[in-house]
């Protein structure tokens, strides 16, 4: 016994010390966590690689994710703490207009100094306001729809920044930031992603620009909404787990009992005591506009990790660590677990999932729902009762 409490103890000293270790090469390290974009001024190499593989794999296979997608031009801005950066778009006019609100904001674009982007010229423009950004959506330049999103170097700052202020003092010194940051979508696929999913929001303005308006005025249930009643949480509860059920059954049989099911239990839900018509559009139309765009930036990595003819382009590999987009699968996979747990989740995230899940859905159910998801008043789960009828 005397031997074992030695060992014990040995062994119980020797992790105390690889802990103690581990903790202060994490706060050496964090202390060096940038809370600045180190290339403010132009596109890095990274951003332009990541900007042009977007466009690539939209243009490559876009069309077979969403007809049409891949047919038309996208301009994007990208922004940092100090600039917004405007490719794809020559000569353009002054500053950009926010929508459905049509504030025009911003000014002129300049060329930036000694540096293209795909052997063109590209713009830019100093952002003197932090809280006047292009923001993540889709904005008019002129008269042309444009995807915007934060650089990934000034989102991974944000992340940083924001987290590190959410933590307890005591944890901060030794959080694992950086790799919270790749596990929680700091990857380049995962950015990718992110840029094809405004990129939807370009193809929802051109096709259906009266719908995208109505779906962003939507947002003004957002803080009526009932997310905290427990008697709708718990019919919510319900909806979701037969909306994810349905989404992964092993047949079209049992997809499309369960999809009658989720159908039933949501116009349950909506009849309970004091549910308001103004709270159902507020999800369809959340769900007509962003659980579109996560389906569609979903279902495009996907499409690319089972597609044995798709090339990205070089420079992918040789200025960001993409490897492939194989992890997409497996990423797709989670998120359509994610579904069952937004009960809960106060926001409208729920509806990006709702939406999404319906989207699955609707492929195995009725392959070409996709030709009457923009007509008007058409909605998702409209078309999914229209599937299982």
């Amino acid at each position: 016994m005397r031997t074992f409490r030695k060992v014990f103890l040995y062994l119980a000293l020797g992790l105390t010390l690889v802990c103690l270790v581990g903790l202060g090469i994490l706060a050496i390290a964090n202390r060096n966590l940038p809370n600045q974009s180190q290339t403010v001024e132009r596109l890095s190499a990274d951003q332009k690689a990541l900007l042009a593989e977007t466009t690539h794999l939209r243009m490559m296979l876009g069309g077979e994710v969403w007809p049409g997608w891949d047919r038309i031009t996208i301009p994007y801005i990208v922004y940092n703490e100090d600039y917004a950066f405007l490719v794809g778009y020559p000569d353009p006019p002054a500053g950009w207009v926010k929508v459905p609100q049509n504030e025009r904001r911003g000014g002129e674009w300049e060329a930036v100094p000694n540096d293209t982007y795909q052997g063109q010229a590209y713009y830019r423009q100093p952002l003197p306001d932090p809280e006047v950004t292009p923001e993540n959506f889709t904005v008019l330049v002129g008269d042309r729809w444009v995807a915007t999103l934060f650089t990934r170097e000034a989102a991974a700052v944000s992340f940083y920044t924001g987290f590190r202020e959410e933590l307890p003092a005591f944890v901060r010194p030794v959080f694992p930031y950086r790799l919270a940051w790749r596990y929680l979508g700091g990857e380049s696929t995962a950015y990718i992603s992110a840029l094809a999913h405004e990129s939807f929001h370009v193809y929802q303005g051109l096709a259906a620009p009266g719908r995208l308006e109505a779906a962003e005025q939507s947002m003004s249930l957002e803080a009526e909404y009932p997310w905290d009643d427990p008697e709708l949480e718990a019919a919510w509860g319900t909806e979701l787990d037969l909306l994810a059920d349905a989404a992964q059954a092993e047949s079209d049989e049992e997809a499309a009992e369960l999809a009658r099911q989720f159908l039933a239990q949501r116009e349950q839900r909506r009849g309970m005591a004091g549910y308001t018509a103004d709270w159902a559009d507020f999800e369809r139309q959340r769900e007509w506009l962003e659980g579109l765009a996560k389906y569609a930036e979903l279902v495009l990595g996907t499409t690319a990790a089972d597609s044995a003819d798709y090339a990205p382009l070089p420079e992918i590999f040789a200025e960001t660590d993409f490897k492939s987009y194989d992890f997409r699968r497996r990423f797709y996979a989670q998120q359509l677990d994610e579904v069952r747990r937004m009960t809960g989740h106060e926001g409208e995230t729920r509806f990006y999932y709702t939406g999404f899940a319906q989207g699955v859905l609707l492929d195995r159910l009725d392959p070409d729902w996709k030709s009457q998801a923009f007509q008007p008043g058409v909605w998702l789960e409209d078309l999914l009762r229209q599937a299982v009828q």
